[in-house]
């Protein structure tokens, strides 16, 4: 993924590597907050003038890792999916699951064991080389390796010691976050440790926010405040997270604003990431109740359309829909720039500056990431009952200070660096590497 928001030719000119000048990320095509946390890396990186180079775990899909990977995944994705449809299983299994059991130092210790099958993947990272890593088995897998100066970026705000790597130094964003791993709270057993994570093995870098992101913030949000001192339709969007597990959601969000999206007060945007499946549920929903779309899933056509419309008028429901996983995760980062607010659960996009509405989480771990949000002043509350969230939907529709609240404390925030995570985690590689 280039600075532009386009891709690489995978079968273009190879290049040896620059080790000097450059950086690697290696991350877990695992759901789509790893690879987007990935993304924001890179992006800085590459605006601080390093060439990012990016190592996927996925990309080996023969090896010992990969399959482990797979299942794995596709055992979290049923259980996501299985969370929106009943109550009762997310109330009784997946909320504890999600939680309880990446929460004690023990497991830790059993994946950085289990993650000597990953080494293998890390042996020829070249010494020297400022290394980040977005998901705990890159990182075990990684120190297992021998690399050195390993960085490990965690996401969420709730404190798990599975995403702990020993060897490496931790990245979090925001003080709760800090606070939470270097007391290892809630991590004990029986709550009986004794010792706490050394002060040189954890840092606060603040949101991991793409650099053409966080450079537009006052830009976007003036755009915002523009539209809405207009009158113009409020531009919502939704996004699909990488388990594809809120199909009936989204279908209800969008069917209790049918009225307002007739009458122009509201237009949706909805990013279906990759998942052609999902998309094919959430059409036969619209089929049935009456809701027209404009489908975009091609790469041209989707950069075309949002460039289109940064400051022209746009109305009804757009979906997009791409095959390519990059493009999946992207779309999101481009989309959000044009819009007014963006309704998803509280997961890594709970952090990224845009107003939120918080709905319904997928997993206790989540939870903390509205608060988060709410807390400085760029999103909702997390509204879990449907009642509340239409409510606050509505509210967000007809009128207008919720919305300019957030803009407001969004530039608050950019102007205290709040959102420089993905600056600070590059200056700490470089750091770390004695540059």
């Amino acid at each position: 993924l280039t600075s532009t928001g386009n891709f690489a030719d995978v079968n273009g000119p190879y290049s040896p590597i620059d080790t000097k000048n450059a950086i690697l990320i290696g991350t877990i095509r695992m759901g789509f907050g790893h690879c987007r946390m990935a993304m924001a890396i890179a992006s800085a990186a590459r605006h601080k003038g390093l060439t990012p180079y990016w190592l996927d775990m996925m990309s080996f899909p023969d090896n010992a890792a990969s399959k482990t990977i797979r299942q794995i995944e596709n055992w979290y994705n049923l259980g996501s999916r299985l969370s929106q449809n009943s109550q009762w299983f997310n109330r009784v299994f997946w909320e504890r699951i999600t939680s309880d059991a990446g929460l004690r130092l023990s497991g830790a210790l059993r994946d950085k064991t289990i993650s000597q099958i990953y080494a293998p993947l890390f042996v020829n990272v070249p010494k020297g080389m400022p290394f980040v890593s977005t998901h705990p088995w890159v990182g075990h897998g990684s120190v297992a390796a021998g690399v050195e100066g390993v960085v490990t970026i965690i996401p969420d705000n709730y404190p798990l010691a599975f995403h702990l790597v020993e060897g490496s130094v931790h990245a979090v964003q925001s003080p709760s976050a800090y606070m939470g791993y270097r007391a290892f709270i809630s991590m004990g057993e029986d709550n009986n440790l004794e010792h706490c994570l050394p002060k040189e093995e954890i840092r606060e870098v603040g949101h991991y926010i793409d650099h053409e992101i966080v450079s537009n913030i006052e830009y976007d949000c003036s755009l915002r405040l523009a539209r809405l001192k207009k009158g113009c339709s409020r531009r919502f969007l939704l996004t699909m997270g990488g388990a594809g597990a809120q199909v009936q959601k989204f279908a209800d969000i969008v069917g209790a604003s049918k009225d307002a999206i007739k009458n122009e007060k509201a237009t949706f945007f909805i990013n279906m990431g990759d998942h052609k499946g999902r998309w094919e549920a959430l059409e036969a929903e619209f089929k049935k109740a009456g809701i027209s779309y404009t489908l975009h899933d091609t790469w041209k056509e989707s950069r075309s359309f949002i460039d289109e419309h940064r400051e022209k008028p746009v109305f009804g429901v757009h979906v997009f829909l791409h095959e390519n996983f990059y493009a999946a995760v992207y779309a999101t980062n481009l989309l959000m720039r044009i819009s007014d607010v963006m309704i998803t659960k509280p997961s890594e996009l709970s952090f990224y500056p845009v107003p939120k509405l918080f709905i319904q989480r997928v997993g206790r771990h989540e939870a903390w990431g509205a608060i988060r949000g709410s807390e400085i002043g760029d999103g909702t509350i997390e509204t879990g009952s449907v009642t509340s969230m239409h409510r606050t939907l509505k509210l967000l529709i007809e009128d207008t200070d919720l919305i300019e609240l957030y803009c407001d404390h969004i530039v608050k925030n950019y102007k205290q660096g709040i959102y420089n995570g993905a600056y600070n985690t590059v200056d700490l590689a470089l750091e770390l590497q004695g540059r």
